[in-house]
């Protein structure tokens, strides 16, 4: 007797068709107009390094150059001396970053671990920083370095972006510091280590998250700081980038090519640190936000 045997075959799946609503298409012509709003300063910025004056005053302003001029980039740092400029920016940075890293995360780990009387009290004494205009201190900080004799030195704009930066260091290393468990402080004590093991050993190395966040900060706003560098700082051996694009305008005529090219100079490494830590400020972000 000849058995029939019964294949079951899957169903067979319909694929639905996603139904596109209005408003989900103003949404995205929304968001690639703003874009486009968004993106366009950069590509003006970059073609008009490239271009003469004739182009960039009438007869090719928002298009691609007729001639590409690449000789304006070697104008901006030969004649210009951008990469002298550029170094000086770089050792400001740097520096001005690392010393806000450490003190913002001692000052957080001070009053957020320890326990003294006034600690609230000089957390909202930091939190002042955050109220005072950047530039509206020029003048106490200039008589205050001239005394020092530290004007026409990097130490003279280093230290006043490092104090203005330490205001949001604190608030962001604040965020991050809160999630960390207590219990490691009370471990770690029973194990031997006093206030400086357990910040160095335990604390900071969990903290390293906040470095992208408090860096971009503090980077950001050293290095397009245009008023304290050009007040604080008379010699052309030690002025930062800002100072000498704006050297390059002449008194009577000014060739606009190279000074696009020390603009686009001085930009891509803002754009680059964006790009390559955008993901990681975001994690951050989320990082310091959630409690529990």
């Amino acid at each position: 007797m000849n058995t029939t045997m019964t294949k079951k075959y899957p169903p067979m799946e319909v694929k639905k068709r996603k139904i596109i609503h209005a408003s989900d298409v103003l949404a995205y012509a929304g968001l690639i107009l703003w874009a486009i709003i968004c993106l366009f300063p950069v590509y003006w910025m970059l073609t008009f390094s490239l271009k003469n004056n004739t182009e960039i005053f009438g007869e090719n302003v928002i298009g691609l150059p007729r001639y590409w001029i690449w000789s304006n980039y070697s104008q901006a740092l030969n004649t210009g001396h951008m990469y002298r400029y550029f170094l000086n920016s770089v050792i400001v940075a740097a520096a001005t970053i690392l010393i806000t890293l450490i003190a913002s995360f001692m000052a957080t780990y001070a009053m957020t671990r320890l326990v003294w009387k006034p600690r609230k009290a000089m957390n909202k004494f930091f939190m002042l920083g955050l109220t005072i205009p950047i530039h509206a201190s020029i003048v106490p900080i200039y008589v205050s370095l001239s005394k020092l004799h530290m004007l026409s030195t990097y130490w003279a704009v280093i230290i006043p972006y490092s104090a203005f930066s330490l205001a949001m260091g604190i608030l962001i290393s604040t965020g991050f510091m809160g999630d960390i468990p207590y219990d490691l402080d009370e471990a770690a004590s029973i194990d031997g280590c006093g206030v400086w093991g357990t910040f160095l050993r335990i604390i900071a190395p969990l903290m390293l998250p906040a470095v992208a966040t408090v860096g971009i900060y503090t980077f950001l706003q050293c290095w397009n700081e245009l008023m304290f560098a050009n007040v604080f700082i008379s010699k052309d051996a030690i002025k930062t980038l800002p100072v000498g694009v704006q050297a390059l305008s002449g008194q009577y005529t000014t060739d606009w090519g190279p000074i696009g090219a020390a603009l686009s100079l001085a930009t891509i490494p803002t754009l680059l640190v964006y790009v390559f830590l955008s993901k990681q400020i975001q994690e951050s972000f989320i990082a310091g936000a959630v409690k529990g």
